[in-house]
């Protein structure tokens, strides 16, 4: 209490947020029970019957669905390939203004990347569109009068078109996290190592990287997290018929079932979603073990 009374401010200041975690974070966890029932509306989430095969019927016929195995390869797809190009797109990025001598310059080049992450999905898909258009579009109708690609409506572009169009949007944002970590490198040892001769490349491998590295293996497990849960709203934004047997991952799925569909299945929906949500914690404990063991960087 005193300890509380002589710092009540630092209290006021977090009342809000935590106020904000408690309802919509932990608060809508008591309809996590909604995956093991067999909801009916009349009886609510609490005295509606518990679901077949120990509550767990749900579960099962997500897994024995026949969407279950192509909306977890796209999902898989999408995500994995999204980490694997755009971290290093974002290291690249925050190496290169990090070496960038001309400041007009760096300010510049730092406004033109950052700008399009707040860039509302919707309008950002809508540019897209309007780009790729095969009739209209600037990249789009060139592609599709020389070489017959309909970028738009192909199933097999559409994880290029998802991951690029996202290093666009994102890759200004995602390099500020790796360029406040090059600005707490010690430049005593650029100084040391421009005495021993090397090269600009060879400081960028032996002197940044390593510095940067902790930082690079947290976002991996902060990514990892995210692996099956990809944002639903850009995907289902670029949607259609044509690029429906790559474009449809997990998030997608889930929320036709509950919301879109004539009967909404709010307990199979739920089930989806607690199982993604297992799969990203087991992941984020797996990958923090692993880089403990390897690096000694992860969480604890």
């Amino acid at each position: 209490m005193k300890y509380f009374s002589a710092h009540w401010q630092l209290y006021f200041m977090i009342a809000l947020p935590l106020s904000v975690l408690l309802i919509f974070a932990y608060g809508p966890m008591y309809g996590v029970i909604l995956a093991f029932k067999n909801y009916k509306v009349s009886l609510g989430i609490w005295d509606s019957p518990w679901a077949d095969n120990y509550g767990f019927n749900n579960f099962i016929r997500f897994f024995n669905n026949y969407n279950f195995k192509e909306c977890l390869r796209n999902t898989l797809v999408v995500s994995i390939y999204s980490m694997v190009v755009s971290i290093p797109c974002s290291i690249f990025l925050a190496l290169s203004l990090n070496y960038t001598k001309n400041i007009l310059f760096k300010k510049t080049a730092q406004l033109i990347t950052y700008c399009p992450y707040f860039i509302s999905t919707i309008v950002f898909v809508g540019i897209i569109n309007i780009i790729m258009d095969n009739r209209t579009g600037v990249i789009g109708s060139v592609l599709y009068n020389h070489f017959g690609i309909n970028v738009l409506g192909s199933a097999g572009l559409f994880p290029s078109l998802y991951v690029w169009t996202g290093v666009w949007q994102g890759v200004g944002f995602g390099a500020i996290i790796y360029i406040a970590a090059l600005a707490g490198v010690d430049m005593e040892q650029h100084e040391a190592a421009i005495i021993d001769g090397a090269t600009l490349l060879q400081r960028i491998r032996f002197v940044d990287i390593p510095a940067i590295i902790p930082t690079v293996v947290i976002m991996m497990i902060l990514n990892m997290g995210s692996l099956l849960n990809v944002g639903y709203e850009k995907v289902l934004a670029m949607q259609n018929q044509n690029n429906l047997a790559a474009s449809e991952i997990i998030t997608t799925y889930s929320y036709k079932v509950s919301l879109v569909s004539t009967f909404p299945d709010y307990p199979y929906s739920t089930a989806i979603g607690l199982f993604q949500s297992l799969v990203g914690l087991f992941l984020i404990l797996a990958a923090n073990k692993i880089a403990n063991k390897v690096s000694g960087n992860g969480f604890m």
